[in-house]
């Protein structure tokens, strides 16, 4: 009896393959979009002392994204002076959430790749994906409110395979009255103009500190 041939395999792989490429694409302009909108931010003046609310929005995306290397508290206090505290917070949470849906596909093309794929391995990283998943719920909506950096839980969710909805749900609802509450300062307290840069640079160091240490470090290898 003949074998029938496997006409499947190579489409299945094609797909694959097709699907792969997509996702690729995707990341890079992902990327490129933050990117894009940190390297506009931060080279022009005009864009910084802007008050549309524009601004607001689309910086949200560099300030929510990955590790967060610039501060979203200064920018909005600054915007906090010229508009009330529910315009604010309205525009930074959908700002921040579509954000975070970002982070998610990054972290999650991240994750499928073979090299990351062994992080899985690790018995610290095994034990905080099991400690996360004991309340992740609340341990999202403890961490979306208080000041504790929230990068690392942007790592747990996609490790753990927690869903983007109730994710997303998460950040929602701990970071609307987080927002609201700094908006509120803001308004109430107007702080000058002078001080904001102040702040910036200050909640800045904690996540720059590091990468200026390494630096250091080799310099003085190579002395």
């Amino acid at each position: 009896m003949k074998s029938i041939p496997d006409t499947q395999a190579p489409s299945t792989v094609r797909t694959r393959g097709a699907t792969s490429r997509t996702r690729t694409i995707i990341f890079i302009l992902e990327i490129g979009l933050i990117l894009a909108i940190l390297i506009a931010w931060l080279s022009s003046e005009s864009i910084r002392q802007s008050k549309s609310l524009w601004i607001l929005f689309f910086y949200n995306f560099p300030s929510q994204f990955l590790i967060a290397i610039v501060p979203h508290e200064p920018v909005f206090l600054y915007f906090s002076k010229f508009y009330s505290p529910l315009s604010v917070t309205f525009i930074a949470i959908v700002g921040t959430s579509l954000a975070e849906v970002l982070n998610y596909s990054v972290f999650k093309y991240v994750g499928d790749l073979k090299p990351v794929q062994n992080v899985h391995t690790s018995k610290i990283v095994n034990k905080l994906i099991v400690l996360f998943n004991k309340a992740p719920f609340a341990a999202l909506l403890i961490a979306g409110f208080t000041p504790v950096p929230f990068y690392p839980f942007r790592f747990l969710v996609v490790l753990a395979r927690y869903p983007l909805f109730k994710y997303i749900l998460a950040i929602f609802l701990s970071r609307t009255p987080r927002f609201y509450l700094l908006a509120l300062f803001g308004y109430t307290i107007k702080i000058p103009d002078y001080l904001l840069p102040i702040i910036f640079i200050i909640l800045t160091i904690p996540f720059s500190f590091p990468m200026i240490k390494k630096i250091l470090e080799k310099e003085k290898e190579y002395m």
